[in-house]
């Protein structure tokens, strides 16, 4: 698989380290227990589109949002977490 890095361009996967679902942009508050237990330790293990968080470790240093389909493998965009909205 290839990720394509908005600073440095295609690269082969092995430079990037898969952090998990990008979900972890989303962090609720601490005020509610329950829904901070559930974001930090429930997770889906969905088949096919997903946004995942990216470390482009041997690279730029870069955190990246990668929308990919975990069935065909095919990476549908990449973005800086930057570019997010990540309240």
């Amino acid at each position: 698989m290839r990720l394509t890095c908005p600073l440095c361009g295609a690269r082969d996967r092995r430079e990037f380290t898969y952090q998990g679902d990008a979900i972890m942009l989303t962090r609720p508050s601490n005020d509610d227990p329950t829904a901070f237990s559930d974001w930090l330790h429930l997770r889906d293990n969905p088949a096919g589109r997903t946004r995942d968080l990216w470390y482009h470790e041997a690279g730029c240093c870069a955190w990246l949002v990668v929308e990919r389909d975990t069935v065909t493998h095919a990476v549908h965009s990449v973005a800086l977490v930057e570019g997010e909205d990540a309240d």
